[in-house]
């Protein structure tokens, strides 16, 4: 071992000391102990700082010291030598380099020994890992060359944990050295090549990934000399190794993959392995279903392998508790089992169904669902149970169409002997009754519910509890009317659940009831006189600790039921329930004491109920609420990433990476200033002018700083929410004109834009243009200077320009897929001997997988961007009107590239929203030098778009061009050209599913403009009459509230003028009438000419052959349509 030269054990001591107050948690102290590092060790003595933290590592001077001093001193090293240092060169030149370089010899001999001697003494693997961290600072790659497999192994260990090192060098020197190390007779160091090799392959781009991709075969041929020796670790480092391979590159095991399933596989079926092996030879699977699903599917027994061990994984559960009784009397619901192999296989299975679907994934496991739930272990019945709770999301389309047969298979669960099938069959109709939101509360209520209910009264709690559990996911999904039969049945043994000893059945009663509250609404009335004391009763309790989540969640539902029946049922209780939450609010010290946040959520909800009436607690109310949404940024900067790593997994906080380095955040303060801030807006909607007294402190000490607070993406989203709500409310008593109001909205428009160019979230960017627009509904006409458009026209310039360059980074992902390695392999796994190689098949194959989970959110984060810019330029022009033209016309380049997009539907939706608008809201003579070169071929195009949101919006551009056109303008007549593109329209096999019933709505409404309009404006129409004629196959309109007044108003005029074919087809135009009033999509005077015309039409059909054909067509509607016929014609 190397004699210390640190000089004396003063010193040492000294130094042990500095690290513990560097690590000491108060800020001070700390920042004390950084200053005394920089300014009396890194400054006056670098030589015995890095000598000193050397030793730190071997050994503490207090024998006590826990490892963690050890580790911190490695990090420490590690940062230390790596700091930039100024030195003149002989020519005197001034030049920064790392801080080891200008160490002295004995220096770095001494320290290069001493943590070699320490890389391979230490025992603790955490340390031992951060011991290599620090020697990749100084090592070189003649290490890899020793003669000891212990240095070479160390070698590649530094690798691996810096794979910069490696890639600064010339790739064949590299590729060399990984070669030598795949091929090295010594395992271990094959082992540790194969780690850093993943560590150096995961760092690289794409294009440079492909230039390693041939080592392929030499990395595989390793794992079965893994598989085959004894020591179960090597093993599992090897097959994470490749996990990291087949996520960054996963197509380059194409020709490996279907031997790669085959060893795999033959892992997790090795019982004789421990269960970490297993889970991760399971994990290295799943990592190709999500990276590669398109592969998967193709090997013949990927799949059906996957599936059969994912479900003997889950059949592995409840070892030594065959009765259950252990698992029913756990006090702690919420074990943690992320490690249990029955955990393994259900996540697994979830991750299937999502990558690879229904179609692939149905059959092989429906071939065992029937055989397990009729097995004698109620494991394998338990495991079919959840395997249908994991798959039920990913399999939806096609497991919707056979829910009466899945159901068949999991109701009978509910009585089975054993109470684990019964709570895992709880679970399944709790997950469907999410996953298949809709149906399953419309088509299945009266099998789910009452079988659930029935559960709840089990003899044991953890089912009880869990049957309630999942009721809480059947009726937040369901309408009231579907609940209203239940209701008597369904609360009496949720009310019973209350009087259960154990305090989590009750917690998880008072949430179902709070849930059906919320979903029944009225209709829960009937039952709040047997409720509500017990609720005020329970809050009424004396504060005790370990009875305040009861009462948070006692409080929540309190505050449902009060919001489903309203304040008038309430009466007295409203004012009760007012000063419990005012009591409550008073007696909450602890910061840990959940009723905080159910306090808060409670008060806005009294608010909705109550209205002014909430006005006289506000000034209790406020203040909290105030600090809470007032709160700053709980940061810590941290230098790099060995450092983050000290603090990975801590509860409440978060690490954010930032240009090289990272913020450490508290996120629970953030996620408090984030609810607060979602409360000032209900406080500022519900309350409207009355919440006037607190905007201006609101707006300028809250929400207008929190609309750039980019340490939490959620509080910028609630303060943009925030805004228009706080403006209104300030201008429903000031008005429009008032200098206050002027003044108050200078500040808002100008925060907001400087947010939109600053806004660096896709997802939060919407928010704010979305602000921004309701802002203008807000303000009004000509609320906007030159300079403010000016501006909104550059950040969307930028958001567009942004929006096109992510949009190439998705085409050159998609077609840049990884080219799979097609080299031999002598010993180990071989490649697929029936694998294409032909070039025509690796195109065909490389871009078949669907997009990625996070390229499809990302998809979806950017149309809703485009969609909200739309609903920004729709108010622009709608409340600036021409004075918005000039800086409009600036982004015209945008508008043409973007309508005439072949490839990208949701480009050519937003230039056609663009061009709609203009014809809206301007002067046809303003729009006409646009028309020919940019908006009339975007119509024309649209108008055949198969994208049925895009002709929805070219059916809408042509309505508007006929019912603006102007008699100076050729609009007119270019909308009455457009006739034969609208009737296809509404005529397409398709024309009325649900993906194509606006744009075929639109349509009808478009052609009722045209023969509305253009006759008026001097535009002849051939066979005008017969086309009109025509036009009334193609009602009705029942979905878009926007084309339903045209269609029937155009209808009224039919019939106001005698028009004899509309009364030829009176029967059928009566039903088109009474399913749109139905629909709900006319209302007031529209409504009211709709009814009268429906009476006349009505009037002349029951005049016909006795009335048969109508009473026939009464006969045939739907219940609520056959309604609205009786209470408009009577009868």
């Amino acid at each position: 071992m190397a004699q210390s030269i640190l000089g004396d054990d003063a010193k040492a001591a000294q130094l042990s000391q500095l690290l513990q107050a560097l690590q000491n948690p108060d800020n001070v102290q700390r920042t004390d102990a950084e200053s005394a590092l920089n300014s009396q060790w890194l400054d006056a003595q670098p030589d015995a700082l890095l000598v000193g933290l050397a030793e730190q590592i071997q050994r503490s001077p207090d024998p006590a010291a826990p490892p963690q001093t050890r580790t911190f001193a490695a990090v420490l090293f590690r940062r230390m030598s790596n700091k930039n240092k100024k030195i003149k060169t002989e020519d005197g030149e001034d030049v920064t380099i790392d801080l080891y370089r200008t160490l002295s010899q004995r220096t770095k001999d001494f320290t290069r020994s001493k943590l070699l001697e320490c890389l391979q003494q230490e025992q603790i693997n955490t340390v031992r890992d951060k011991i290599g961290d620090a020697v990749a600072e100084i090592a070189r790659h003649g290490l890899s060359r020793s003669t000891d497999p212990g240095q070479r192994s160390a070698a590649f260990r530094v690798f691996s944990t810096t794979p910069e090192i490696i890639e600064k060098e010339h790739e064949q020197a590299v590729m060399g050295v990984f070669q030598q190390g795949f091929k090295d007779s010594d395992l271990s160091v094959r082992l540790a090549a194969m780690e850093a090799f993943s560590s150096f392959f995961e760092q690289l781009n794409k294009n440079a990934q492909k230039k390693y991709q041939y080592l392929l075969p030499e990395i595989l041929s390793i794992l079965p000399s893994v598989r085959n020796s004894t020591d179960e670790d090597h093993l599992t480092r090897a097959i994470l190794a490749v996990i990291v391979l087949a996520e960054f590159s996963p197509k380059m095991f194409k020709d490996h993959f279907h031997d790669l399933v085959t060893f795999s596989i033959g892992i997790v079926k090795d019982k004789e392995l421990s269960d970490t092996a297993r889970q991760n030879a399971l994990e290295l699977m799943a990592t190709f279903a999500d990276n590669a699903p398109a592969m998967c599917k193709r090997d013949s027994n990927y799949t059906t392998e996957m599936v059969m061990q994912c479900l003997a994984l889950m059949a592995d559960v409840g070892a030594g508790d065959e009765d259950a009784s252990g698992w029913n009397e756990a006090e702690d619901l919420d074990q943690d089992e992320s490690d249990a192999n029955h955990v393994a296989g259900e996540q697994t299975m979830d991750r299937l169904a999502n990558k690879l679907g229904g179609p692939t994934l149905l059959p092989p496991t429906f071939e065992w669902m029937p055989k397990m739930l009729n097995s004698s272990s109620w494991q394998e019945k338990h495991a079919a149970l959840m395997a249908i709770s994991a798959i039920s999301e990913g399999c939806k389309d096609l497991m919707e169409e056979q829910l009466d047969q899945v159901l068949n298979l999991i109701m009978p669960t509910l009585g089975d002997a054993h109470p684990r099938v019964r709570w895992a069959g709880c679970n399944a109709l709790g997950q469907m009754s999410t996953d298949f939101a809709g149906t399953m509360q419309e088509k299945y209520a009266e099998r789910v519910v009452p079988a659930l209910t029935k559960v709840l009264e089990a003899p044991e709690s953890r089912v009880q509890s869990h049957a309630a559990a999942a009721l809480v996911n059947f009726c937040e999904e369901a309408e009231s009317e579907v609940l209203q039969p239940f209701l008597p049945e369904l609360l009496t043994r949720l009310h019973a659940l209350l009087q259960r000893p154990e305090k989590y059945v009750q917690e998880q009663a008072l949430s179902t009831i709070a849930t059906v509250a919320d979903s029944a609404e009225a209709a829960f009335s009937q039952y709040y006189d047997v409720l509500m004391p017990l609720m005020i009763s329970a809050l009424q309790a004396p504060q005790e600790k370990e009875t305040r989540l009861i009462k948070s969640k006692a409080m929540e539902c309190a505050t449902l039921i009060a919001l489903a029946v309203g304040r008038e049922k309430m009466g007295q209780d409203a004012i009760t329930m007012m000063q419990i939450l005012d009591t409550i609010q008073n007696s909450i010290t602890d910061s840990d004491d959940p009723q905080a946040n159910y306090l808060l959520h409670s008060w806005g909800r009294m608010c909705r109920v109550m209205s002014r009436d909430f006005l006289p607690y506000l000034p209790r109310v406020m203040p909290p609420l105030m600090s809470m949404a007032s709160a700053k940024a709980d940061i810590q900067m941290l230098d790099d990433e060995a450092e983050a790593a000290q603090y990975e997994g801590d509860e409440g906080f978060e690490l954010v990476p930032l240009k090289g380095k990272f913020i450490r955040i508290n996120t629970a303060v953030m996620d408090d200033k984030h609810t607060a801030i979602e409360l000032i807006s209900v406080y500022a909607h519900n309350l409207g002018g009355a919440f006037e007294p607190y905007v201006k402190e609101l707006m300028d000490q809250v929400v207008l700083q929190s609309l750039t607070f980019f340490f939490h993406d959620p509080v910028r989203a609630a303060a943009a929410e925030a805004i228009p709500k706080l403006l209104n409310a300030y201008k429903e008593v000031h008005g429009l004109q008032d200098a206050g109001t002027v003044e108050l909205w200078a500040r808002v428009i100008d925060k907001i834009l400087d947010a939109l160019k600053e806004e660096p979230q896709v997802e939060n960017l919407a928010e704010i243009y979305e602000c921004f627009y309701e802002c203008l509904e807000v303000m009004g006409d000509n609320c906007l200077s030159e300079d403010h458009m000016s501006r909104f026209i550059d950040v969307a310039k930028v958001a567009l320009e942004e929006y096109q360059g992510r949009v190439k980074e998705r085409a050159d992902e998609r077609n840049g897929a990884d080219s799979p390695v097609t080299s031999s392999k002598p010993n180990g796994i071989a490649p697929n001997a029936t694998a294409s190689s032909s070039n025509s098949a690796d195109a065909e194959w490389e871009n078949d997988d669907e997009d990625s989970e996070e390229m499809q959110l990302a998809i979806e984060d950017d149309a809703n961007l485009l969609s909200d810019m739309n609903k920004a330029f729709h108010n622009m022009a709608k409340y600036q009107k021409l004075s918005f033209l000039p800086y409009w016309r600036r982004l015209l380049p945008f508008y043409q590239t973007f309508a005439m997009n072949p490839a990208d539907a949701t480009m050519r939706q937003w230039a056609l929203c663009v061009y709609d608008d203009a014809l809206e809201f301007w002067p046809s003579s303003a729009t006409v030098e646009f028309m020919n070169e940019y908006i009339r071929p975007a119509l024309d195009v649209g108008l055949k778009d198969p994208n049925a949101a895009n002709r929805q919006a070219a059916c809408y551009g042509v309505g508007v061009a006929a019912q603006f056109g102007g008699n100076d303008t050729p609009w007119a007549s270019y909308a009455a050209s457009c006739l034969p593109l609208l009737f296809a329209a509404c005529d397409s096999p398709a024309a009325r599913s649900e993906e194509h019933i606006y744009a075929t709505e639109n349509a009808c409404a478009a052609i009722a403009k045209v023969l509305m309009h253009c006759p008026k404006l001097g535009v002849s129409i051939d066979n005008l009459p017969s086309i009109a004629e025509a036009w009334l196959d193609t009602l009705p309109v029942t979905n878009d509230d926007e084309a339903a007044p045209w269609a029937y108003g155009y209808l009224s005029e039919l019939v106001d003028g005698e028009f004899a074919a509309a009364y030829g087809r009176a029967p059928k135009l009566v039903k088109d009438i009474c399913e749109a009033i139905a629909g709900e999509v006319l209302a007031g005077n529209a409504r009211a000419r709709a009814e009268g015309v429906m009476r006349r039409l009505y009037g002349v059909a029951m005049g016909r052959d006795g009335g048969r054909e109508m009473r026939t067509v009464v006969e045939a509607m739907e219940g609520n349509v056959r309604g609205v016929c009786a209470s408009v014609v009577g009868g």
